[in-house]
């Protein structure tokens, strides 16, 4: 950062010299920054200060007026100075809201009573991913895979065990849910930047995933009569991978970058791990157990008068 003088002799401003600045998707504004080195007087009262963007102007500072007053082109609404009272001490810089803050060169001119000066900062924005590569590649790839362990469960335990109509039904249409949130989930998720479309991507990842954990209930309770103990345990440790995903889920929805990914993404991974252990629990010890179990006693009608006769 060094001085640099615009124009000749000792009647020019000086300014501290940025080449150029970026913002990023994680940011919620921009600091465009105009710092005036050598003002003599200090103050704003004998001052005008103008910023343009390629060339047009679009907001401007007149404090010659009295009471002082600021224009804005109404394209640039957030735009204000970063501190109006460090403005006598040479700091005209300017904050811009993200969404206004548009790529481009920004040149700030500043006159003090008789003086004047200007200076040109570059404004670069960069979109990258909300999240890490890798946690994005692991929060995809852990959903797809508790969607299809899901399928799994379901196609062993319709084909191997007796489960009424209805419930097929009703399993099927619960696990069209969960697979279509997780497919459009994805879809939003994976753009990069920090938007409210990779927001609900990520919710629609995340949250629906709870109907798994009654999923597994009704696919255990159709194996078995009475769930073993070690399928409750099952269950259990499902529902609790789920709390912490959402728990990881809620420290990061609103964050960039989010800092608790890891959690969410552990969360996820323990759903998955419980759904693979469930489904070789399933083939393994649910078909012994439906082997070494006498057939469910129908239900026997009350006999009449007649068949007691």
């Amino acid at each position: 950062m060094v001085a640099a003088i615009w124009g000749r002799g000792s009647a020019q401003l000086l300014f501290e010299k940025f080449t150029s600045i970026q913002i990023d998707n994680c940011n919620s504004s921009v600091t465009i920054p105009c710092i005036i080195t050598n003002l003599q007087l200090n103050d704003t009262r004998a001052m005008f200060v103008k910023w343009k963007l390629g060339g047009s102007e679009f907001f401007a500072f007149d404090g010659f007026e009295q009471p002082p007053k600021t224009h804005k082109n109404s394209s640039f609404q957030s735009a204000k100075f970063v501190s109006l009272s460090k403005l006598s001490a040479g700091i005209a810089s300017l904050s811009l809201s993200r969404e206004e803050a548009i790529p481009g060169n920004y040149s700030c001119e500043v006159t003090e009573s008789n003086r004047e000066g200007i200076t040109t900062v570059e404004l670069k924005k960069t979109v990258e991913s909300w999240f890490e590569p890798v946690e994005n590649v692991l929060i995809i790839i852990t959903m797809v895979l508790a969607t299809i362990f899901y399928w799994t469960q379901l196609g062993v335990v319709a084909t191997k065990y007796d489960i009424s109509l209805l419930k097929k039904i009703s399993l099927i249409i619960a696990g069209l849910i969960v697979t279509i949130a997780a497919v459009i989930g994805c879809i939003l998720l994976v753009p990069d930047g920090f938007a409210t479309s990779n927001q609900i991507g990520l919710s629609l990842i995340v949250l629906p995933a709870v109907i798994l954990v009654p999923l597994l209930y009704i696919l255990l309770d159709s194996v078995f009569e009475k769930p073993p103990c070690f399928a409750v345990m099952l269950l259990v440790l499902k529902a609790l991978g789920y709390v912490i995903a959402v728990t990881g889920f809620a420290m990061s929805v609103s964050a960039c970058p989010p800092p608790q990914a890891p959690v969410m993404v552990a969360g996820l991974a323990i759903i998955d791990l419980v759904a693979v252990i469930a489904l070789v629990y399933v083939i393994i010890i649910g078909s012994n157990f439906k082997d070494h179990q006498p057939p469910r006693k129908a239900v026997e009608e009350p006999l009449n008068a007649r068949d007691v006769s």
